[in-house]
């Protein structure tokens, strides 16, 4: 029994459910009070270095999650176990904590792999990878801010591949894919809040990306969204320190031998 039963399918959930979490929780981040005690990067470096503007940010995130959608919605069709009632048999809770985890890896291991080639081929960079680094300093709306073909080979491929492998039903997949959102988000929040869970229990957050978007961290720090295993097996992990500044804030600065 879910909550949504008799409104809505798991299909519709799992395919609009993520769109309104990105939504609410950016939004949430977005209407914050300015917090300069606990940004990674000042206002100004935001205003300075960011050469997009928010409206095109939004834009470009629409366009991403209009093809998500779409994606979604012909993946449930393709892949529906319903009997002749419509109804799906759902697998036990443990099951499905075990499959959530396996979709993890896959998703994991699909954009370290497509991320780092986008970096390392010059034309893709050039092309298709530098529009989500015009974003120098990461906000929460930006998150999902890519050219239209990385959204689609990064982010939509890497979501429906982990889906596929791991067997999940669509009532799993809303719970995936709204954590995987949140999580996203949160990476690219450019906070660093007490209390934070997913700077509790994941390596891989808001400070580990951040060092990423930096001019001398691009070749670094490519795991996303939620384990650093590929860089550390790979060589391209950077492990960085959390500095106070004195103005206030934080900077993750990359730790040098």
């Amino acid at each position: 029994m879910v909550f949504w039963e008799g409104y809505a399918s798991d299909e519709a959930m799992g395919t609009f459910a993520p769109i309104v979490v990105y939504w609410l929780y950016a939004g949430f981040y977005q209407l914050l009070p300015p917090l300069d005690k606990y940004r990674l990067h000042t206002r100004k470096e935001e205003e300075e270095k960011n050469s997009v503007p928010l409206a095109s940010v939004v834009k470009g995130v629409l366009l991403q999650q209009l093809v998500q959608a779409t994606v979604a919605q012909l993946l449930f069709l393709l892949t529906s176990r319903a009997d002749a009632s419509g109804t799906t048999i759902q697998p036990s809770i443990p099951f499905q904590m075990m499959q959530i985890i396996v979709a993890m890896l896959v998703m994991d291991t699909w954009q370290y792999f497509v991320h780092r080639f986008m970096h390392q081929n010059k034309f893709l960079y050039r092309h298709v990878h530098s529009q989500h680094h015009r974003l120098v300093v990461p906000y929460a709306i930006g998150a999902l801010y890519n050219h239209p073909l990385e959204g689609l080979l990064l982010d939509t491929f890497g979501g429906a591949i982990s889906f596929l492998i791991s067997g999940m039903t669509a009532r799993t997949a809303v719970v995936f894919f709204c954590f995987a959102v949140i999580k996203t988000v949160d990476d690219h929040c450019g906070l660093w809040l007490p209390g934070n869970i997913f700077h509790i229990f994941f390596q891989n957050n808001s400070a580990y990306h951040d060092i990423h978007h930096q001019l001398q961290g691009t070749k670094y720090n490519y795991s996303q969204p939620f384990f650093p295993i590929w860089d550390k097996l790979l060589g391209t992990h950077m492990p960085y320190v959390l500095l106070k500044r004195p103005e206030g804030g934080f900077e993750a600065r990359i730790k040098k031998d």
